[in-house]
């Protein structure tokens, strides 16, 4: 496991829109992005965007071998700038679009009702190539990114609408917090520590 940079944020985000564009299910990505001819266009966006934020207000982890990788925000250290307001406008207009805004909004509430106001550590994404989906890359990542952080006393929250997912969070010691159900989808809210 590597720590990224900024030269890594177009492999990262190769990495999240091979993971989530074959998924055409209701979750948090796609009720974010647009659902049209520009999916995976926009879908490239949001992910740009999420590496922006992490890698200003967090850390990014990649596999050894370049095929998954983990997003995670420190919350606490998040703050508004220029630069991130046009990130904002960016997204809304290019990825999200006018009619959908009210719904992205609405899932940023019912986020912020569950994430602590405490410091915490907030895993954003993790993706794995879809061509390596099940071949043990993500739970090696998850098992360097638990080791690498075993001293940490921050408690780490993270949602997940798929229920694969909250079961392989749970195998990770996470416990489920909440089940939120108004989306349209299910959002898992679990905890670490």
């Amino acid at each position: 496991m590597r720590k990224a940079t900024t030269i890594d944020k177009k492999l990262v985000s190769e990495i999240l829109v091979s993971a989530f564009s074959p998924l055409k299910e209701k979750n948090s990505i796609n009720l974010i992005v647009k659902q049209d001819k520009k999916r995976v266009e926009r879908m490239q966006l949001l992910m740009e965007y999420l590496f922006e934020r992490s890698i200003r207000f967090g850390e990014i982890y990649i596999s050894d071998n370049n095929k998954a990788c983990i997003l995670l925000k420190f919350p606490h250290q998040e703050k508004t700038t220029f630069s991130t307001l046009l990130l904002d406008v960016k997204l809304a207009f290019k990825c999200i679009g006018f009619k959908r805004i009210f719904k992205v909004l609405k899932r940023q509430l019912i986020a912020a009702k569950y994430y602590p106001k405490e410091k915490h550590i907030r895993p954003v994404i993790m993706g794995i190539k879809k061509e390596c989906d099940g071949s043990g890359t993500a739970a090696r990542l998850m098992l360097e990114i638990k080791k690498h952080f075993k001293n940490n006393q921050l408690p780490v929250i993270i949602d997940a609408a798929s229920e694969k997912n909250v079961k392989m969070y749970q195998k990770f010691g996470f416990k489920i917090q909440k089940k939120e159900d108004v989306l349209g989808f299910p959002m898992y809210f679990l905890r670490l520590n």
